[in-house]
C-alpha cells in the first residue's frame, strides 16, 4: 500500500536512499574568463590567479569571449571596458541577456565610471573594479562573486525543490481527503479485502468523490449488510430506520440537500442542540467534525442503509433542484485554512442564481468574495450586510450615499457572518456581542484593507465593512478642489515649521486625504515623518506608519509619547479623541514639532469650543493652533449628461441664501449609463480654510464666541463652507441639492446694526437701513477688504467707488 513518504520523495531521492554505497561527486573547477584587448594585462590575470584552484580562461576581444562562452560553461567574467568594436558594458549586458547565471565583473578606469553606471543600473554588472587593481582585492572579490553564483544556483535548485513539494502537498492532500474513513482499516483488520484492492478503491474516490461504501459495493468488493454490522460492532454505532422518524422542516436549513445526497446522509431530529445523522458511513469521523464545526450543533452519527437514507432524503427534500432550495453546500475543508484572502476582480454583475449553483467553491464564500469584488468594481466606501426578516440586504456606499444592491434568502445569514468572522480572525461563536476586525484583500491589481464591525440586531448581526485601499495614490493640494483663494491660504499654512494643522468634519469627508496630500506636498529626505493611525489608510515610503492596537494597549497616548522620542519632524495622528491625546498633540506642537490630526466637528470655528470642551486651555490653544481645514465631500456632476437645472430656485431659497446669489445659473446631471442614471460621477471637496492669525489668537485667549472669531476669521481671508459650495455650484462642478444635502439650509443670524440698531441679516456688506458698511469681498479673487482700500492686496484689482457709498448713505448725500 502507498505511503505518505511517497508523496514527499522525488524518483532521484528514492533512487538515493535505496542505493546507500553512492560515491561523492568530484567538485568542478569554477571557471573564471578575462576578456581584455591588451595582452598584458591578460597575463597578469594569469599571475594573479595562478596558485587558485580555477581554470582560467582568456579572449582578446568582445566576439571571442562570446564564442567561448558558447561552448563552455563560465562562472565569472572579467571584462575590460574600453576595446574595440564592442564595449564591456555592451558585452556584459548581453551575457546577462544569454547567460544570466554568470557572475559579470567589469575592469575600468576612472575616467570611464559614469559610462559604467548605465551597464550597472541595468543589472548588468555585479561589481565594477577601478584600474590600477589591488591584487588581494581582486582575489578577494572573484571569491565572493564566486560565492554569489553558488548562492544563485542553491536558490534556484531550493525553488525547484519547493514547486515539487508544492505538488507533493497537494497530491497528499487530496490522498487524505479520500483516506478519511476508518471503514478501510477496519475492513483490512477483517480480512475482507486485500491492500490493492484498497488502493483500487481509493483511487477511483479520488477520482469521482463518491463515499467508500458505495464504491466498495458498486465493485462488488463487499455486501451492505457486512459493512453495517462492521461498523455496529467495531465502533458501537446504532442502526435506525429513518422511515420511523418525522424530520421537522427546519432541520433541512441545517444540511443541504446537495451535501446529504452526496455523502448519504440525513438528518433525523434534533434533541437539546444533538442532532442525529443517519449515515452510509459514520466511520468518517473528520467529515462529521467538519460539519459540526459549520453548523455549531454536536452531531450523533447513527447507521441506516443507502436506500434508506435516499427515500428518506426525497420525503425529506423533496426532488427539486438545488436552484430552487436557497440551502447550499458546504465547504468541508479546514475554513481557518486561508485568511488571506484573494479575490478575483470580475466586471459582470452579481447573479445570486448562479453563485449559488456553481460547483468550484461553497456558496457562502462565492456570495461574500463576489460582494466584495462588486464592491471593489463599483468603487464603494462601505458594504453594509443587513439581516432582515426574510432576507439579507447589501448596500454600497458610493459617493457618500448608500444603495441597495443585492438581496440573499435570509437562510444564508449564519454561514456567510461565519465566513466574514472567519477572513477577520474574528469569534464566531460570539453572536452578543459587538466585535471589531480587519480583513486583508488580494485582487490581481490592487491590496485592499478592509475594517469589520459586527452589531446584533433583532434580526441577526449586521456587518459593516470598510474599504481602504492601500495602493490608492496620495492627490496633490491641486486636486483636492480647493479655489485658488484658499490654495493660496493653505499653503501659507503648512509653510509654519512647526505648531498644529487640524482636518474636521464628518466620518468620510475625506480629512486624512487631506492630511496625506499635505504630508505629500511637504515630503523630502530631509525629514522624519510619522502617521499614527486606526487603521493607515494610505501607504506611503517616505513616512513611518504606526498602526493603533488598543487589545495590547498600543493607543494614541502611548504611540505619540513614544514617537516624540524619535526625533519626529512632522507627525500625522489620526484623530483626536479624548483630552489626554489632545493635550500630547499641542505639546509637541508647542515643542518644534508639526503635527496634523483630525477632529470630529462641524465648522473650523466649532473646532475651538469642542476643544475647550476636551480641557484644552485657551493660551496653549492659541499658541499652539496654525489652522484648521473643515470640509466636505460633495457629489460631483456627470460631464457626459449636464444640463441646465429648472428647479435650482428652491434650492437656494431652502438654503436661505435666495438673496445672495440671484442670478445664479445652476446645473445638473440627467443621469446616463456613464454615471449609472444617477447624475453624479465622483466626488469633490469642499473647503473653509482658518487661519489663525495674531488677531484671533487674541480672540481665542479672552474665551471669544463663534460670532466674533468668524468675523475675525472672514478678515483675515477664510471662505465658508456653503460660500466654497456655492461656487461650486458657480462652476458647474456640483448642485444645489448637493449642498443642501451636505450642508443643510444656512443658519440665518440676526442682530443689531451699530450704526441705526435696525434688525439686519448677518453676512450682509451694508445696512440696507442706513447705508454702514461692514466688509465688502474682492470681485475677484473674495478677499475681504477694508473701507479704505483702493485696491485688493490678494489680486491687485482697483476697487469700485462704491465703498464710498456708505459714507454718503450716512450722511444723507442723494448724489449718485
Amino acid at each position: 500500500m502507498m505511503g505518505i513518504a511517497d508523496f514527499f520523495l522525488s524518483q532521484k531521492d528514492k533512487d538515493v536512499l535505496g542505493n546507500g554505497d553512492t560515491q561523492p561527486v568530484e567538485k568542478q573547477k569554477y571557471a573564471i574568463l578575462f576578456v581584455d584587448d591588451e595582452p598584458n594585462v591578460l597575463k597578469a590575470m594569469v599571475r594573479i590567479f595562478r596558485h587558485e584552484n580555477y581554470r582560467i580562461l582568456l579572449a582578446d576581444s568582445p566576439l571571442k569571449a562570446l564564442d567561448i562562452l558558447s561552448e563552455q560553461n563560465v562562472h565569472v567574467v572579467i571584462s575590460d571596458y574600453r576595446m574595440p568594436k564592442m564595449t564591456g558594458a555592451d558585452l556584459l549586458i548581453k551575457i546577462k541577456k544569454q547567460y544570466p547565471e554568470t557572475i559579470r565583473i567589469m575592469l575600468t578606469g576612472h575616467a570611464d565610471v559614469n559610462a559604467v553606471m548605465g551597464a550597472v543600473n541595468q543589472g548588468a554588472v555585479y561589481k565594477f573594479i577601478t584600474k590600477p587593481w589591488n591584487d588581494d582585492d581582486l582575489r578577494l572579490t572573484v571569491s565572493l562573486a564566486l560565492e554569489q553564483y553558488d548562492l544563485r544556483k542553491e536558490n534556484k535548485i531550493l525553488k525547484e525543490e519547493q514547486i515539487e513539494q508544492k505538488k507533493s502537498i497537494t497530491k497528499l492532500k487530496k490522498y487524505l481527503d479520500v483516506n478519511r474513513s476508518q471503514l478501510g482499516t477496519l475492513l483490512l483488520k477483517r480480512n475482507l479485502i486485500k491492500e490493492a484492492d484498497l488502493e483500487k478503491v481509493n483511487s477511483v474516490q479520488l477520482k469521482t468523490g463518491k463515499i467508500l461504501p458505495v464504491i466498495l459495493i458498486e465493485m462488488g468488493m463487499i455486501k451492505e449488510k457486512q459493512i453495517m454490522d462492521i461498523i455496529q460492532s467495531e465502533l458501537k454505532i446504532k442502526r435506525v430506520y429513518p422511515a420511523e422518524f418525522q424530520v421537522p422542516g427546519a432541520l433541512t436549513s441545517i444540511i443541504p440537500k446537495n451535501l446529504c445526497i452526496k455523502n448519504h446522509m440525513v438528518p433525523l431530529k434534533m434533541n437539546n442542540r444533538k442532532l442525529t445523522v443517519a449515515m452510509a458511513d459514520p466511520s468518517d469521523f473528520m467529515k462529521i467534525d467538519d460539519i459540526r464545526f459549520l453548523t455549531g450543533i454536536y452531531l450523533e452519527p447513527v447507521i441506516a442503509t443507502q436506500k434508506e437514507i435516499m427515500d428518506k432524503i426525497i420525503q425529506v427534500y423533496g426532488e427539486s433542484n438545488l436552484l430552487e432550495d436557497p440551502a447550499m453546500e458546504f465547504d468541508l475543508s479546514d475554513p481557518t485554512e486561508s485568511i488571506e484572502v484573494i479575490i478575483e476582480e470580475d466586471d459582470e454583475e452579481i447573479d445570486l442564481k448562479e453563485l449559488l449553483s456553481a460547483k468550484d467553491q461553497p456558496p457562502a464564500i462565492r456570495v461574500v468574495n463576489s460582494i466584495i469584488s462588486d464592491a471593489l468594481r463599483h468603487g464603494a466606501s462601505d458594504v453594509h450586510i443587513e439581516p432582515k426578516i426574510k432576507y439579507i440586504t447589501v448596500r454600497y456606499r458610493i459617493d457618500g450615499l448608500l444603495q441597495d444592491k443585492l438581496h440573499i434568502p435570509i437562510s444564508m445569514h449564519p454561514i456567510i457572518v461565519s465566513r466574514i468572522k472567519i477572513m477577520s480572525e474574528l469569534d464566531i461563536a460570539e453572536r452578543r456581542r459587538p466585535q471589531n476586525g480587519r480583513i486583508t484583500v488580494k485582487t490581481p491589481t490592487r491590496i485592499v484593507d478592509m475594517r469589520l464591525a459586527t452589531l446584533p440586531t433583532i434580526n441577526g448581526e449586521k456587518i459593516v465593512l470598510r474599504i481602504l485601499d492601500r495602493n490608492a495614490p496620495v492627490k496633490h493640494l491641486s486636486e483636492l478642489g480647493l479655489s485658488d483663494h484658499q490654495l493660496a491660504l493653505l499653503t501659507k499654512l503648512i509653510q509654519k515649521p512647526q505648531g498644529c494643522i487640524l482636518a474636521t468634519g464628518p466620518t468620510g469627508s475625506g480629512k486624512t486625504s487631506t492630511l496625506y496630500s499635505i504630508i505629500y506636498k511637504n515630503a523630502t529626505i530631509e525629514k522624519n515623518f510619522t502617521t499614527i493611525e486606526d487603521p493607515v489608510e494610505y501607504y506611503m515610503s517616505m513616512a513611518e506608519q504606526v498602526m493603533v492596537k488598543e487589545k495590547i494597549g498600543l493607543t494614541f497616548p502611548i504611540i505619540l509619547k513614544t514617537i516624540l522620542r524619535q526625533d519626529p519632524d512632522v507627525i500625522m495622528l489620526g484623530e483626536i479623541r479624548d483630552f489626554e491625546t489632545a493635550e500630547v498633540t499641542f505639546h509637541a506642537a508647542l515643542t518644534g514639532h508639526t503635527v496634523l490630526s483630525t477632529l470630529h466637528t462641524n465648522s473650523s470655528l466649532a473646532t475651538i469650543t469642542r476643544l475647550m470642551d476636551m480641557g484644552v486651555k485657551s493660551h496653549v490653544l492659541s499658541y499652539a493652533l496654525n489652522g484648521i481645514i473643515a470640509q466636505r465631500l460633495v457629489r460631483r456632476i456627470c460631464p457626459d449628461c449636464m444640463i441646465d437645472d429648472p428647479m435650482y430656485k428652491e434650492t437656494i431659497a431652502a438654503l436661505n441664501m435666495d438673496e445672495e446669489y440671484p442670478d445664479l445659473r445652476a446645473k445638473k446631471g440627467k443621469g446616463c449609463n456613464t454615471c449609472n442614471f444617477t447624475g453624479y460621477s465622483g466626488r469633490i471637496g469642499i473647503y473653509e480654510i482658518f487661519l489663525i492669525t495674531d488677531e484671533i489668537k487674541y480672540q481665542i485667549q479672552k474665551s471669544a464666541s463663534e460670532a466674533e472669531l468668524e468675523n475675525a476669521a472672514r478678515q483675515s481671508g477664510m471662505i465658508t463652507l456653503y460660500e466654497a459650495g456655492m461656487e461650486k455650484v458657480k462652476n458647474g462642478l456640483t448642485t444645489c441639492d448637493e449642498i443642501l444635502r451636505v450642508l443643510g439650509p444656512q443658519n440665518v443670524n440676526i442682530y443689531n446694526c451699530e450704526g441705526c440698531g435696525n434688525k439686519i441679516k448677518k453676512g450682509n456688506r451694508f445696512c440696507p437701513y442706513c447705508g454702514k458698511m461692514f466688509y465688502m469681498k474682492c470681485d475677484k479673487c473674495s478677499c475681504l477688504l477694508k473701507p479704505n482700500w483702493n485696491a485688493c492686496p490678494e489680486c491687485g484689482l482697483r476697487i469700485k467707488k462704491r465703498i464710498n457709498l456708505s459714507s454718503d448713505l450716512t450722511t444723507g448725500n442723494q448724489n449718485g
